[in-house]
């Protein structure tokens, strides 16, 4: 009977290929298979190391319908190597059905960390790093992600974010419009390749560099933004008076009123008891459906 097959989760470089370690070498060069995002772009980066091994695609459109397959070669005791495109696996990336089915299966599970541009800009963009949160890429629709920002607005914690050379000027402009254009921020851009830079300024200025400068919006994208100020007593006071004012309304009128009522009498923007009132919704659904 063969032994239990292992699943590791290699990080690959986000550009200089230097940064590949030992370990995530010999695991590469050694695999049964390597289950990559891109097959055509693992293909070509193992070959620039000298390795060649059975590839698998594993992407957003097919991880499900890969997964009993990749189980069955682990319980054929396979050696796989799961990779993205760059960085680690799964941090915005393909894996997290397959790493969970190979857990619930029994199966081992061994990390080989390394890079992640998320973490690298985090390192050196100069602003607090003991908490932070990691959003990922935002939505690409305008009017979604600037809910999501509105979200997001009071988070006390420093917010990473991913984002697309195309979209990077029209995400700054909504960053600066919900989080206030002195937010400090930074913007690192091309991290560990060629041209890789950093822009350290406030986020409306940030929006305005964008709007000009072509070499801004080259090449994928992190933003690092400074959390907002922690609320002072007074206003905890007036976020709890604005949830009982919702709970109180909300099973009596439909969403948009109550909302229209609240934010009327407390003051508040009507975006944000808005998503508040969702939120309650959620916890606790009134008699009627919600208003869009």
């Amino acid at each position: 009977m063969s032994a239990p097959g292992i699943l590791f989760v290699v990080a690959t470089p986000i550009g200089n290929r230097g940064d590949l370690s030992a370990r995530a070498y010999e695991q590469l060069a050694t695999a049964d298979l390597v289950a990559a995002e891109d097959t055509r772009h693992t293909g070509a980066f193992l070959a620039q190391l000298g390795i060649a091994r059975p590839l698998l695609s594993l992407h957003e459109h097919n991880e499900t319908e890969r997964i009993d397959a990749l189980l069955s070669r682990l319980r054929e005791g396979a050696r796989i190597a799961l990779v993205s495109d760059a960085g680690t696996p799964l941090i915005s990336d393909p894996g997290f059905r397959l790493v969970a089915a190979v857990a619930a299966a029994g199966f081992a599970l061994v990390p080989i960390p390394g890079p992640c541009a998320a973490v690298a800009a985090l390192s050196a963009a100069g602003l607090p790093t003991d908490r932070f949160v990691f959003e990922g890429f935002l939505p690409t629709r305008g009017a979604k992600r600037r809910a999501r920002l509105e979200s997001l607005a009071g988070e006390t914690r420093t917010l990473v974010f991913y984002e697309a050379p195309h979209r990077l000027a029209e995400a700054l402009e909504d960053l600066a419009e919900a989080f206030g254009a002195d937010r400090p921020a930074v913007v690192a851009r091309e991290l560990t390749k060629l041209h890789e830079s950093f822009y350290r300024d406030s986020l409306g200025a940030l929006a305005r560099a964008a709007a000009s400068d072509a070499n801004m919006v080259r090449g994928e994208a992190v933003l690092v933004i400074a959390g907002a100020e922690p609320l002072p007593a007074d206003a905890g006071a007036a976020a709890a008076l604005t949830d009982r004012l919702l709970r109180a309304l909300l099973s009596r009128l439909p969403l948009s009123a109550a909302v229209d009522v609240v934010a009327g009498a407390t003051g508040e923007r009507r975006n944000a008891v808005y998503e508040r009132a969702l939120s309650l919704k959620k916890e606790r659904p009134g008699p009627d459906s919600p208003e869009a």
